[in-house]
Parts: structure tokens; C-alpha cells; sequence
């Protein structure tokens, strides 16, 4: 892989071309970009802002491909754990790809940017009186994860108001990325999966750009009560009481019950390795009480599975992505052997 002068030099050729706008950083913290607060730094970070995010990321994802050097995708940093010895490659911020408006291919259909934070696309709706996000108030992250990961809350998930979804996708044709519509196929989305986890930004596709979203008209006053009640939940449940990512593991209807509860019977609130805990008030949230490290987490998350498993036999998948460049685990007895 090209080291980091070269990968500068690489950006730089490819910003010059496509009228870049926005910032462009080495060894840039990953603290700075999750809500987690963890995470070390990113090879080469690059934001673009503005209108000049489509060309820029699609030049970005050919020449990429081209040479195989890696790409990441930053959204909003929900749901996320960047390793303590950083990102290789090129790290995308998306955030600086925002806004809403009304679509045109019908009545209270919006149009949302990836970038935009989920919460703002909540609002944009809101002030229309159009109804059907109001499930994602108080979230955290970006449209383009929540719909990546099919986000889903109080019973309702973004599949349910998604009509199409806009990419770059990759042209075998010609080795570019274009911008493609493509419509949402209820059967291929289901309890927090999409059909985009499938693919790789950095080898098939695809980057997602922007969300249209099918909505109802409503009085605001009642869309504006149900998200402040959504918010208030989020807020009596802990979710912003310390760096987190929310929920921890799914659920799943196998176990009869919900993970959180499943952990609480084990007694693993406040259960803790180094600066990471199992939140206090809820077994399927954790936590960075101030000082805790990536791997602190990722070991945290291991250990809670690993002792549901042996409990219960349920096999607990995580809802939070491990990226970046991790040391191998290994487990001996009570004790942790980390290798490069």
C-alpha cells in the first residue's frame, strides 16, 4: 500500500480534478468521528463539502480500486469502534454531504442527503408535517448508515418508509462509478440488514448517496409529540449519559426475550474492562466511562457474549462495527494474550 505521502499526493490529484472543497488531514483521530470517543488515527481523512462530493467520491472509488489501496466510509460514527491503531487506507467522511427537500416523484416524498444527520432528516419531515420518521428522533448518525444497517426502533424500521436509494455503483464496462436510483425491494431488507451490507465500497459498490423516503401528511403538532417522546425514551434509557453506541447486541425472537434483559439476569450491569463498562442501568448498552480504549470495548463485547453462550447457549450478534487494524485476541483461562 502507498504510504501516507503518497496517498496525500493522490488526493490531491484527484481534488484538483473535481473542484474539491472541503478538508483533507493525516493521522486524523478517530476519537473526533464516533460516539464512542475511541478510536485511533486515520491514514488520510477526507471531507468533502458541498455539491462536489458525487464527482469527487466517484474519481475517489475508480482510482482507488485501481491501485488497491483501501477506503473506509465515515457517516455519522454510530454504531461504531475504530481500533486503537487506527484506519488504513483513506478514511470518507460523508458528513459534509447534506440536506433535504421534496422529491418530485410524488405527494410527501422527502429527499435525503447520506450525510445529513439522522435527526435533521427528522426535522426536515417535521416541518412539513409529513409523518413516518418520527421513529429515528433523537438518534444518532447519518441517513446513509441508517440506511445501510436498516436502522430500527418502537417497532419500526427505515425499510418501511424507503423507496429508493441512490449509488455509486461500479460499471465493470468501464471501471467507473455512477449514480444509480435503486428501488427498495421489501423482501430484501429485514431485522437490521439491508441488501447494501452485501457489497464493498472499495471493490464492487456501492457508496451510498442520498435516501427518498415515501411519508404521510400529518398535523406537526402530533409528529412533534411523538419525537419528543422518542427523545425523552432515548434520554430516560441512558443513551447520552456517557460516550456510547446504544444497543450493543441485537435481539432476537429466538431468545424469547430482550438481550438487555437476557444480560441483566446474568448480572453483568456494571461489569467492566478497563475504561468500558456495561452500563449500570441497562445490560445491552455500553459505555466509555472517560478513558477507555478501543479494545477495551471490542474485549468487553467478546466477554459478555462468551458468557451469555456459556449460560444460555444464545449466540449474541453485535449491532456495533468493529474497523480499522486490530490485534488478534487470544483467550487463555481468565487472562487476555494480545499479538501483533
Amino acid at each position: 500500500m502507498k504510504d501516507t505521502i503518497d496517498l496525500r499526493a493522490l488526493i490531491e490529484t484527484i481534488a484538483a480534478e473535481t473542484g474539491f472543497s472541503g478538508d483533507i488531514r493525516r493521522n486524523e483521530p478517530m476519537t473526533a468521528h464516533t460516539t464512542f470517543k475511541v478510536g485511533g488515527p486515520a491514514d488520510l481523512w477526507v471531507h468533502p463539502v458541498g455539491d462536489c462530493f458525487p464527482v469527487f467520491a466517484a474519481a475517489l472509488l475508480r482510482r482507488l480500486r485501481a491501485v488497491g489501496i483501501p477506503l473506509f466510509i465515515l457517516g455519522g460514527g454510530a454504531n461504531l469502534v475504530a481500533a486503537d491503531a487506527g484506519i488504513r487506507g483513506i478514511t470518507l467522511d460523508t458528513s459534509g454531504w447534506t440536506g433535504a427537500e421534496a422529491a418530485r416523484g410524488g405527494p410527501c416524498r422527502l429527499l435525503v442527503r447520506s450525510g445529513t444527520a439522522v435527526d435533521d432528516a427528522v426535522e426536515a419531515a417535521a416541518e412539513r408535517g409529513w409523518g413516518g420518521l418520527e421513529f429515528l428522533a433523537g438518534m444518532p448518525g447519518a441517513i446513509g448508515g441508517a440506511v445501510w444497517m436498516n436502522a430500527r426502533c418502537y417497532e419500526r424500521q427505515v425499510s418501511d418508509v424507503l423507496i429508493q436509494t441512490e449509488i455509486l455503483d461500479y460499471s465493470p464496462s468501464d471501471g467507473s462509478f455512477h449514480r444509480v436510483w435503486v428501488p427498495s425491494a421489501p423482501g430484501e431488507f429485514s431485522y437490521k440488514h439491508s441488501p447494501f451490507q452485501k457489497w464493498d465500497a472499495g471493490n464492487r459498490g456501492p457508496l451510498i448517496l442520498a435516501a427518498e423516503f415515501g411519508l404521510e401528511k400529518r398535523e406537526v403538532s402530533d409528529i412533534r409529540r411523538e419525537m419528543a417522546a422518542h427523545r425523552r425514551d432515548r434520554e430516560e434509557k441512558g443513551h447520552y449519559r456517557y460516550p456510547s453506541a446504544g444497543s450493543v447486541f441485537k435481539n432476537s425472537r429466538d431468545f424469547g426475550k430482550p438481550t438487555g434483559q437476557i444480560i441483566d439476569e446474568l448480572g453483568l450491569r456494571g461489569y467492566a474492562v478497563g475504561g468500558a463498562q456495561v452500563a449500570p442501568w441497562h445490560g445491552n448498552i455500553i459505555i466509555n466511562t472517560g478513558n477507555a480504549h478501543a479494545a477495551d470495548i471490542r474485549d468487553l463485547t467478546e466477554q459478555v457474549a462468551e458468557k451469555v453462550r456459556d449460560a444460555t447457549g444464545f449466540e449474541l450478534e453485535p449491532e456495533i462495527i468493529f474497523v480499522g487494524e486490530w490485534v488478534t485476541t487470544v483467550r487463555i483461562g481468565v487472562g487476555n494474550l494480545r499479538r501483533g
